[in-house]
Parts: C-alpha cells; structure tokens; sequence
C-alpha cells in the first residue's frame, strides 16, 4: 500500500514541477503576496479532482473522443497566447515590488485566471487525467496512488506559493520583474505553440 502511495507521489511530481502556465502563476501570485493561499487551494483541489477522474477512467472517455482534445488544444493555446501577451507587456513595462504601491487584483479576477490557466491548459488533461491514470491502473492499490499523486500536488502548489516571498528582495528591482514577465511569456507562448503543433 505504501508503495502505491509513495508512486503516485513521484509520478506526479515529476509532471507538475516542470515549468508551465500554472506554476509561473502560483510563483507570481506567491511573489506579490496577492491571494497565495486562495490560488494553491484551487490548483490543489483541481489536480485532485482530475487525479481522481483519471483513476475513475476519464481518461479513457476523452481518448475515445480526439475532437474534444482538439478543441481544448486551440482553445487553450489562444488563452496561453494572451497571457503571453500581457506578461510581455509587463516586461516592457516593469516595476518594483512594492505591494502598497498598486491596487491589488480581487480575489474573484485571480481565481477566474487560476481555473482558466488550469482547466484550458490541455496538458493537464495528457498529464494528470490520462497519463496519471493510466499509471494509477497498473498498481493494486489505484485510489492510494491518487492520494499519494494529489499530495505531491499539494506540497509542491503550497511550497511554490508560500515559498516565493523569499524571493522579494531579488524581485525589488524592476530589472528582475522585467525578467520574471519575460521569462512568463517565453513559457506561455512555448507552451501555446506545443499545443499548436500537437493538434
């Protein structure tokens, strides 16, 4: 049982901690201390709720169904493109970290861009529904590996988001904001195009 656990642990950690839409989020709302425990809570309980609809056999349904895939390819990679686009904007246009010199974003605007990030990325299907899935269905213990992939999910969202206010006093110059966004929108738009030529 143990072993199971401690599988979906790695096996999700090694899909999640590469760098994508959704991390690159959580850094920067962890780095502007704007909404961190709101923002892990939604990408944790939402790579649970697809972990498990992956062991449940969702992923067999969306494989049976190549149409849906496709149009959650071009749809995300058009969200990813505009992301882009404002993450190069800030580039262009950097400031310093300084919370208490901009109004913060509302709490429903970043949970609305957390959940889009996350459920219009069709990685998150290939990776967490299908791939994770497909793994959780070798092991005998299928639903233990799912609490044990989740759990990776929670600490690296929760370590990511929490963590990053270390990281302020490198970010108080708006030369390091303006590569951060660039980086962002480098990610996004790498990400975007993969999903482009995959459909």
């Amino acid at each position: 049982m143990l072993t199971s656990v401690l599988a979906g642990f790695l096996a999700s950690a090694v899909l999640i901690i590469a760098i994508g839409a959704q991390n690159a989020f959580v850094l920067r709302q962890g780095l502007r201390r704007e909404h961190v425990i709101a923002v892990v809570a939604v990408c944790a309980l939402s790579d649970l709720m697809l972990i498990l609809a992956g062991i449940g056999g969702l992923g067999a349904v969306v494989t049976a169904r190549p149409d849906t895939v496709t149009v959650i390819r071009w749809v995300g990679a058009a969200f990813l493109m505009a992301y882009a686009v404002l993450a190069a904007r800030r580039a262009m246009r950097p400031t310093r970290l300084n919370p208490a010199e901009r109004a913060p974003a509302t709490l429903g605007a970043t949970v609305l861009t957390c959940l889009a990030l996350t459920y219009l990325n069709p990685h998150v299907y290939l990776d967490t529904v299908l791939l994770l899935g497909s793994i959780a269905q070798r092991h005998p213990h299928r639903w233990l590996f799912g609490i044990g992939a989740a759990a990776a999910s929670l600490v690296w969202f929760t370590a990511l988001g929490l963590g990053a206010h270390r990281l302020a006093p490198l970010l108080a110059k708006p030369t390091a904001w303006r590569v951060l966004d660039g980086v962002i929108s480098l990610v996004m738009v790498g990400v975007a195009a993969s999903l482009l030529i995959g459909a």
